[in-house]
This record gives structure tokens, C-alpha cells and sequence, in this order.
């Protein structure tokens, strides 16, 4: 198998001091083969070169944590920092952290520093561009890894013999001095003892130092009045670096530099770096697309059925992964194996990294299930064949995983836009589907549109932007998806959200994931989404006192016309294409399913008596029926549909409850409720004349 590779430039870098892209060894660009990045450094790398030549200090934010491709290999955030300044001259490199404090991560540096700050020269031999003779390349193509903390110090890699032995012979040199030499005090320790150290020596031109400070804003926390001047003097030592005698190019040019690495600028005062133009803030975002190309090519072997991929299973895991992170890649290929998820299957190896869950309820389901959810699904809503008919169908194209698109795509199982009359089972039937597919009611999760008609709302569903206040927290309906991957997310009264809003759910319809304030990503891929809307419905009332009858078609025609219509109004026809396919129109309540509402509502009272009283009720259906079905004729009430049955029934709901308090049936008793000729509820015990109790409704009928 082919896989792709990387060569360095000799001499022809670009402008930016990164060696230009490589491309395929199977042949050139134009032959369908991928570009590919170079392994030199990363892009927000290449950046920070700029802005370091422009004479700016840098606050490097974002993905600090991470893992890059530099040099040909995979480095820390910090490996990439410090070889980068040594490339660009820097003959010490420092680095500060809250809990290491002062370090050194390249060989020979401490000692140097020591030199610098004790006021001692060196005997280190200098080239025209600032770099000390040790090896190292300029500034360029052909950067040099650097060495861990505990790493010994040894010769370059590639570096002449010569020039090792007389690295060591200088080494010796020193020794000797060190010990004749007068002690001095230690390094400084203290974040204020090694501030005012790095002050003064990037004022000094005698030498090109560099210095990071990492997870400053947890050491100094801004709300602390007593933060103020250790930012003051960190600034100041940003601000007071001088151009050393060694730089080449015109002042400014390759300031000594002092910067800064936090995870979150939002964390850091904003007068610290937004009131000097001398201080830029630089985000480091997730790697691009080649440089996952070059994660991927790397960790190729590791994978499971890396034998049996091709290169097209490697390109489509290069645009599957956009949005991860270094060390994500790196823990695919161990996902692979733990799940079984081979290379040439990406879709089902993403799926099973995100998730992270060893059950897969989509897998769970038989055959039989889901070819018979209409039926299911039916029993539960009442009255609403179309409806059930649709999502039953949708299900079963999820379960089969047959759609357009290409494999992988990440857009959620399902979108459905139920509109309709109120009160006719729309959130009934997303609670069914929940229980049918997951097993679980409590999959279900419902969000209440009304509650977010300001611009701002949309900040409740993701989380607030990084800076603002509780962005820590994430959104209500991203860490929802994270800690339930499979769910039926049900958004109610769509039409009454705010159209920043709309463009969230157009991101998750069209791209099947969210990303929070956090920067952490909310993937919908096993969810799906429903979304309801009353649109049209307060024109049903009048509709049916035009018309003795109305029929399914003109409900649905007029339905679909209204929804359409209202997402034309707010300027949003795009997210209506979206949802268009997944539309379906619900039902009116017709009469001859009334009863059968009735009755599941009667049920639930009597299942409520059973448990809290341990009396059985029995409803008398006989005198019930026919009462409920004239009641639900009027067209007043059946616009509110299965609401107003519920309404209705609060008469017989009130008598058993008054029956219950005076005369407290013995457990295991049964008693009957039922409606008398003058139109009042009756209850009684079993085998005894009907009790009206303390019940005084007014007339026969409530209106």
C-alpha cells in the first residue's frame, strides 16, 4: 500500500520561514494524489516567527496542552516553543511554570543563563545571524527537536565530531571557572524573584534570551487585587526587551522575547495585553488538515487493518477528524483495537471514539422491533396515522443506515418537524419514539423554545464565548449530548426562537456537532432531533366554523403553507429547506378517537388512585362516552384537542377526589364514577347508590 510522505526543502523556504509543501512520491498534485504538509512545524508556530519578528511579545492561548507535529516527529507544546526560539537565536531559553518553576528545556541553556546572570562572559563563539556555533541551523528549514527536561546533554544530532569535542572541551572550561570561581546566590525561585531576573537581562543587549511563562492566570488570578502587580511587572519585562547586538536586520527586529502560554487569554486582565500594541494574543486552534494528514500517516501501522486500508480510508479519516485534537488522533489508533473498529471502516472508529460507550443501543435493536414501530408507536398516539407512519419510516432508513450522503457523515439519525393542531400527541409521540429506540423515557430531553426568544439565549445552548462570564459551564443542550449521546431531542415551539438561535440548529442539521464555550465538541450523530411548532394552528377554530368538515389533506395543505410561510417572515427559507423532508403534519382529533383518549386518561386516574389508596376506581363508560364525544364536537374545544379532554375530565377528577375525603374507602374496596342525567359527576362504592359529595359545580355541564 502507498501511504503518503514528507520531504524537507534544502534552501527554497517560504516567506514565512517554513519549507513549502511536498508533494505525493507516487507522482505530482494533478494526479489525484494529496497534497501533503510539510513536518517542520505547525502553523500557529510559524505565526509566532512573525510576530516575533515584527518586535511583538506574544500570549500564546488555546490547545497548550496538545501534542504537534514538529521536525519530522510529534513534540509537546513546549518542545515546539523552545526549539523554535533556539532556531531564531535565542542562546537561553527559559521556562516558568507554577509548579516547576524556572526550567530549562534545551541542553547547555541553564549554564548560559547562570553566565548571563551573574554577570559573566562567555566564551561561545558567535555567528553573523545570532546563533551561537553550536550547530544549530539558522533560522529556517531544518529545526532541531529539543530535548526534555531530564534529557542529559550531549552533542547535536548530526553535529560534526569536531565541534562535539570542543563543545565538551568548553564544557570542562567552565567547570573549572565554576570552581575557583567565588559562590554566588542560586537561581531565582519566586515568580517575583524570577521576573525581576528576566527584566533585567532581556534589557541587556549582551545576548538573545527568551523566556516563556506558562499558566500564569492560575498563579496570579485576576480577581485578586494583589494579581495587579505581578501582571504589572511581567508586562513591564515584556515591554522593556531590548534588540540584542547579535540580531540581524534593522531595529526592531528579533526582541528579546517574553511571552506567555495560558489556556485561556480570557483569563488573564484585559489591560495586560490589550492596551499595549507592543503585546499580541495568539490562539492555537486544533491541527489542520495536513497536519492530521501527518498524524495519521505516522500512526498508520498502528491501526487496526492497516494492511487492508488504502489511501482513500486515510483521507477520509483526515476530513473525519477536522476539529481534533493531537492527542485525540494519537488515542485513535488504540480505539481501534479496544472497539474493534478497523482503519477502513472511519465512520464506525469515529463513532466509537466519541461516544466512548460499550453498547451501541442502534445495535441493540432486533428487526422485528423496528419493522413494527408503527404499531408501537401507534398504540401510544392515538389518532395520528400519518404521523406514526412517517417516523416510523425514518427510524427504520436509521436503523438500515441507508441515506444520501457519504459514508461517515456526522448529521444526527433523524430531523423531524412536527406541526399541527395543539394537543394532538406531538410530544407524546417523542417520548414514544425515545422508549422505542433507547429503551429509556429519560432518553427523551425536551427544550422549551419560548425561553429563548433574545439574541442572547443562543449563548444557553453552547455555552458562553471564552472570556464571558460562566463559559466554564458549557450549554444546556451540548453537555447534554456529552453525557447522552443517544437521546430524542425534542425543541418546542421552534417559531418562537431567536433567529441566532435558528443558526445553531442549522450547524448541528448540517454538520452534526456544536462546540461549546469550552471548546469542547457536542457531537449528534446518534441523536434525533425533533422540532414542533403550533405555526397555524390558532387559525383551526375558524376553519372548522366555516367548514362542517375538515379533512386531513386541507389540514395538511394549510399547515404546510403556514410553516412555510412563517420561516419566510423571519428571513430564514434556508432552515426550512432543511427540515422540509422531515415535516409531518398531525392530525386533528376526529371523534371516533376521543373515547379512546378518554379512556387512557381515565386510566391514569385510576392507576393513581390504585397506588396512592389501594382502592380500585372503575369508570362507568356508559354515561362517560357519550359525554366526553358531544363536549369534544364543539370547534372551540377541539382546536385544543387532547388538552381539552383533559380539561373535560377535571370534573370527574374533582369528585373522586372529594369522594376519597369524606368517605375514605377501606383498602382493596372499589368504587365507580360515572355522569348522571343532569350532566353532574356521581362516585360510589360497589353495589351502593351514587355519592355526589361535597362536589357543587355549578350547572349540569362545565363550559
Amino acid at each position: 500500500m502507498s501511504t503518503v510522505g514528507w520531504t524537507k526543502q534544502d534552501n527554497g523556504a517560504d516567506g514565512a520561514g517554513r519549507p513549502s509543501r511536498t508533494e505525493h512520491p507516487g507522482g505530482p498534485a494533478g494526479d489525484g494524489q494529496p497534497v501533503v504538509a510539510d513536518g517542520m512545524m505547525p502553523l500557529w508556530a510559524v505565526s509566532l516567527g512573525w510576530e516575533l519578528r515584527r518586535g511583538r511579545q506574544v500570549i500564546l492561548n488555546g490547545q497548550i496542552r496538545d501534542r504537534w507535529w514538529f521536525a519530522d516527529r510529534p513534540a509537546s507544546f513546549r518542545e515546539v516553543v523552545a526549539g523554535l526560539l533556539e532556531t531564531r537565536g535565542a542562546e537561553v531559553v527559559g521556562w516558568w511554570d507554577p509548579v516547576g518553576g524556572l526550567a530549562f528545556p534545551l541542553p547547555g541553556h541553564a549554564e548560559r543563563f547562570d553566565e548571563l546572570r551573574e554577570g559573566r562572559s562567555s566564551e561561545r563563539t558567535r555567528t553573523p545571524g545570532g546563533a551561537a556555533a553550536t550547530g544549530t541551523p539558522p533560522d529556517g528549514a531544518g529545526a532541531r527537536p529539543p530535548q526534555g527536561r531530564g534529557d542529559a546533554e550531549g552533542p547535536l544530532d548530526g553535529a560534526p565530531d569536531a565541534t562535539a569535542r570542543a563543545r565538551r572541551g568548553d564544557e570542562r572550561d567552565r567547570g573549572r571557572e565554576r570552581l575557583l570561581a567565588p559562590r554566588q546566590s542560586g537561581r531565582p525561585r519566586s515568580f517575583e524573584d524570577v521576573v525581576a531576573t528576566v527584566h533585567r537581562l532581556v534589557a541587556l543587549p549582551d545576548a538573545a534570551v527568551a523566556f516563556v511563562f506558562e499558566d500564569v492566570d492560575h498563579h496570579l488570578p485576576p480577581g485578586r487585587p494583589e494579581s495587579h502587580l505581578g501582571y504589572l511587572r511581567l508586562r513591564a519585562a515584556m515591554t522593556d526587551a531590548v534588540t540584542p547586538r547579535s540580531a540581524a536586520g534593522p531595529a526592531p527586529h528579533a526582541r528579546n522575547a517574553v511571552l506567555c502560554a495560558v489556556g485561556d487569554v480570557g483569563r488573564l486582565p484585559g489591560w495586560f495585553h490589550l492596551e499595549d500594541p507592543r503585546v499580541a494574543a495568539l490562539h492555537i486552534g486544533p491541527p489542520d488538515p495536513s497536519e492530521r494528514r501527518l498524524w495519521l500517516t505516522w500512526l498508520l501501522r498502528h491501526f487496526n487493518g492497516a494492511h487492508e486500508s488504502s489511501r482513500a480510508d486515510l483521507e477520509a479519516l483526515v476530513g473525519a477528524t477536522d476539529g481534533m485534537l493531537g492527542w485525540d488522533i494519537e488515542s485513535l489508533a488504540r480505539t481501534s483495537w479496544l472497539r474493534n473498529a478497523p482503519l477502513r471502516k472511519p465512520d464506525k472508529l469515529l463513532e466509537m471514539h466519541r461516544l466512548n460507550v460499550s453498547v451501541d443501543p442502534w445495535t441493540q435493536l432486533d428487526r422485528e422491533t423496528v419493522a413494527g414501530a408503527a404499531g408501537v408507536l401507534g398504540s401510544r398516539v392515538v389518532g395520528q396515522t400519518v404521523a406514526v407512519n412517517a417516523v416510523a419510516s425514518a427510524l427504520q432508513s436509521a436503523f438500515v443506515g441507508v441515506d444520501f450522503g457519504s459514508s461517515g457523515t456526522a448529521r444526527p439519525r433523524g430531523a423531524f418537524f412536527f406541526v399541527g393542531p395543539t394537543g394532538v400527541g406531538k410530544t407524546e409521540l417523542a417520548k414514544a419514539v425515545a422508549e422505542l429506540m433507547f429503551g429509556d423515557q429519560s432518553a427523551y430531553a425536551r427544550f422549551d423554545m419560548s425561553e429563548y426568544q433574545q439574541e442572547h439565549a443562543a449563548e444557553r445552548l453552547a455555552g458562553a464565548p471564552p472570556g464571558y462570564i460562566g463559559h466554564e459551564q458549557g450549554g444546556e443542550l451540548t453537555r447534554r449530548v456529552q453525557e447522552r449521546p443517544f437521546s430524542v431531542l425534542l425543541f418546542d415551539e421552534i417559531e418562537k426562537a431567536h433567529p441566532k438561535v435558528l443558526d445553531k440548529f442549522l450547524q448541528i442539521l448540517e454538520d452534526g456537532r456544536l462546540t461549546d464555550g469550552r471548546g469542547q465538541t457536542a457531537y449528534f450523530s446518534q441523536c434525533l432531533i425533533i422540532f414542533t411548532s403550533n405555526t397555524g394552528a390558532d387559525q383551526v377554530r375558524s376553519l372548522l366554523e366555516e367548514r362542517d368538515q375538515l379533512s386531513y389533506p386541507q389540514l395538511e395543505a394549510h399547515f404546510t403553507r403556514a410553516v412555510e410561510e412563517k420561516f419566510r417572515q423571519i428571513g430564514r427559507p434556508e432552515i426550512y429547506g432543511r427540515l422540509k423532508p422531515g415535516v409531518v403534519v398531525f392530525d386533528m382529533l376526529r371523534p371516533e378517537h376521543v373515547a379512546r383518549i378518554a379512556d387512557r386518561l381515565l386510566g391514569e386516574l385510576a392507576e393513581s388512585v390504585r397506588e396512592r389508596h389501594r382502592v380500585e376506581l372503575v369508570p362507568d363508560t356508559d354515561t362517560l362516552h357519550p359525554w366526553i364525544t358531544e363536549r369534544m364536537s364543539d370547534p372551540g374545544h377541539q382546536a385544543y384537542g387532547g388538552r381539552q379532554i383533559r380539561n373535560e375530565l377535571e370534573l370527574v377528577r374533582s369528585a373522586v377526589v372529594g369522594h376519597l375525603l369524606v368517605n375514605r374507602p377501606e383498602p382493596g374496596s372499589r368504587i365507580r364514577v360515572g355522569l348522571g342525567a343532569d350532566g353532574r359527576p356521581w362516585v360510589s362504592a360497589d353495589g351502593a347508590g351514587p355519592f355526589a359529595g361535597p362536589f357543587t359545580g355549578e350547572g349540569s355541564v362545565r363550559s
